[in-house]
């Protein structure tokens, strides 16, 4: 497949209306739909604003790359937009946007749509392209630039790949970068979605290197894999390694290497920087253990400092989003289990056969939870301690005292902190071990010492201390009056509320996955579902009651937020929210913290992890859990409403007729 292919011409739009952000993307959205490329709306547009909350698509030089894979999409694409006035995109070079890419992947998107996108992506680094692109006028046109700058690319790929081929011939066998003039570093491209900015990196640095006379290898780990693998050959001979990588790639293989690590931003916009570092050795020394020394005091002063919060908030959220997938099909699963029994009874097939998948996923949670929080810290040598730590706590059996209770959810985060610390304590007590024990260290030393000091303190200190706070805990949840239900539960959904997605939302979600995975009981999840459900809600309620205080492209936004608040989906609320804090924030916690008051005081026990309103007929006391949703969504929505100003006709867009 070509890049042309995916450049949908009747797609195209040459002068894009829109001046906010929110607005291009639901402009191209509606494109999108239009052409028939995307089939679900909200929950494209939701996968789009959950990647531009992990780091803005505006790359600088007036482009942006707005992208998502989601099965929404049923065939990939490429929207070519472009806007004469320029949009505030929050760039990174702070910069207006006049070039749009919005890039639809599908789940199942094969490698021959990844190829071409990642070519794409290649393609934008060239300024000359850019500025042509600029410039068109016509879809016609930006085909055909589109085609003349791969034709170039694919030529000159040819002709280096037969020049190599002829110097290979010539060349001895054992001839290495290093017997040639040319410095040699290795690089690592890697970003969340690995559709554009992965490929944008890789050809950005193999650009400059070959300015530079430098010889570069790249492995991107994007969506169709890992390509262009790097060797232990490769890696011996560089002068140095470079990581322009928003999410993690494996590192053990570059110990003992000059290292630079950066976002991949960095190695779309400062690629000569990057490779000027590493050739000058001004990366620190990387060891396996984690612990890095510092080549330079320059390079110690330019280093990102992280605070141990935001380190710690990292690594929690990488063993929540592997141990997500567990909770959501597991709790689901036997939610309809439960379902299926009152029909059924609990002694047929029908009721038995899910109620012990379910139970089988969920019996995985802790571990998963634990392994992945060590892996974070001590990469993979702490996954397998981190494992069994978690199992551990799972168990009311692994305890030197006997427990009518295993330390459960709280003891498995306390598990992977602590294989993720051991191990890495083991890397920096072994870090001079001689050379050639290296390799007994990933084979015998971190596992055997890493399991049986996690193993240990989790058995004489950290089991018996939790397990009796996890007992308490399920007690008080299970004998806590009406009074202390609503105050927790209005506790937890406010929130959920208060920054729909970020640290307050997961620490709430979480904590009652871990009410919910040790007592059976869905009451919290109830609150903290109805918490999340209302913000979107009560934004949609608002823009239709008051038309004339929103713009018209949040009315539409608006619209969106009717499905994306009762799938439960609180993120559709967060483009409102950034635009106008106080407002949506503190009546969508208002609102939030009402409605989970009012489930908690009617009983409401929901029995499913996820899903909204959709698993309402999985919930017990029906009738209230609908209530305290759209109580909770109209009290909001009127606080936002009244509150707001109206805007002027020329920025509503409505006329004196259509106003309320």
């Amino acid at each position: 497949m070509k890049v042309q292919d995916l450049l949908i011409k009747d797609a195209m739009i040459m002068d894009l209306k829109a001046t906010t952000k929110e607005a291009a993307i639901d402009e191209m959205i509606d494109r999108y739909h239009q052409a028939g490329v995307v089939q679900d709306v909200p929950t494209y547009r939701a996968a789009i604003l959950k990647r531009e909350a992990e780091s803005t698509t505006g790359i600088g030089d007036g482009i942006a790359m707005p992208h998502a894979k989601t099965d929404a999409v049923a065939r990939a694409a490429v929207l070519f937009a472009k806007s004469n006035q320029g949009v505030d995109y929050n760039a990174l070079d702070g910069q207006p946007v006049h070039l749009f890419f919005m890039i639809a992947a599908p789940a199942g998107a094969n490698n021959a749509h990844l190829q071409a996108l990642s070519a794409l992506s290649s393609l934008l680094i060239d300024p000359d392209l850019v500025a042509k692109l600029k410039q068109a006028q016509t879809p016609e046109e930006v085909q055909q630039l589109f085609g003349a700058a791969q034709a170039a690319k694919d030529a000159k790929e040819a002709a280096e790949a037969a020049a190599e081929q002829a110097q290979a011939a010539q060349t001895s066998p054992a001839a290495t970068p290093e017997a040639t003039e040319k410095p040699f570093v290795v690089a690592v491209t890697a970003c969340p979605t690995g559709i554009a900015h992965t490929y944008m990196a890789e050809a950005a640095l193999i650009k400059e290197a070959e300015a530079m006379g430098v010889a570069i290898k790249v492995e991107t780990n994007g969506s169709d894999g890992v390509k262009h693998q790097l060797t232990a050959a490769d890696i011996k001979r560089a002068k140095g390694v470079i990581i322009a990588a928003d999410k993690q790639v494996e590192m053990a293989r570059f110990s003992g290497k000059h290292l630079l690590n950066r976002p991949v931003i960095d190695g779309i916009k400062k690629p000569h920087e990057l490779i000027e570092k590493t050739l000058n050795e001004q990366g620190a020394i990387y060891h396996a253990d984690g612990d890095a020394v510092a080549a330079t005091a320059a390079d110690q002063g330019e280093a990102d400092h992280e605070s141990i919060g935001h380190k710690a908030y990292g690594q929690l959220m990488n063993g929540i989003s592997h141990m997500l997938p567990f909770v959501v099909a597991g709790g689901i699963i036997m939610a309809i289990s439960f379902l299926l029994e009152r029909f059924v009874g609990d002694q047929s097939l029908w009721f038995t056969f899910p109620n012990q998948i379910g139970n089988a996923a969920f019996s995985f949670l802790i571990p998963v939870l634990a392994a992945y929080i060590a892996e974070a810290i001590g990469d993979r040598p702490a996954l397998m301690p981190g494992l069994v730590g978690g199992y551990m706590a799972s168990q009311a059996s692994m305890s030197v005292v006997s427990s009518k209770s295993p330390a459960g959810f709280l003891g498995g985060l306390a598990a992977g902190f602590i294989a993720g610390f051991i191990v890495l304590w083991l890397k920096k007590v072994f870090k001079n071990l001689p050379k050639s024990l290296d390799g007994l260290k990933p084979i015998f030393i971190f596992p055997i010492l890493g399991l049986l000091l996690t193993g240990g303190i989790m058995f004489f200190i950290v089991d018996p201390i939790f397990s009796m706070i996890n007992l308490g805990l399920t007690n008080f949840l299970n004998n806590m009056g009406t009074a202390n239900a609503v105050v927790l539960g209005a506790l937890l959904a406010g929130m959920m509320a208060i920054d729909m997605g970020g640290p307050f939302n997961k620490a709430a979600y979480v904590f009652a996955i871990g009410a919910f995975e040790t007592t059976q009981n869905g009451a919290l999840m109830a609150a903290v579902m109805v918490g999340g459900m209302v913000p979107p809600l009560a934004i949609a309620l608002a823009t239709t009651i008051w038309p004339n205080k929103w713009t018209k492209s949040e009315r539409n936004s608006g619209l969106s937020n009717y499905i994306l608040g009762i799938s439960f989906i609180t993120e559709g609320a967060i483009p409102f929210a950034a635009s106008d804090p106080l407002r949506v924030i503190t009546s969508s916690v208002i609102g939030a913290a009402i409605g989970g008051g009012i489930s908690q005081a009617f009983g409401v026990n929901v029995p499913a992890p996820h899903g909204g309103l959709f698993v309402l007929p999985l919930a017990d006391h029906k009738l209230a859990y609908l209530l305290s949703v759209i109580i909770g969504s109209v009290i909001s929505a009127l606080i936002l409403g009244l509150w707001k100003k109206p805007l002027p006709d020329s920025k509503s867009g409505l006329t004196a007729k259509t106003k309320h």
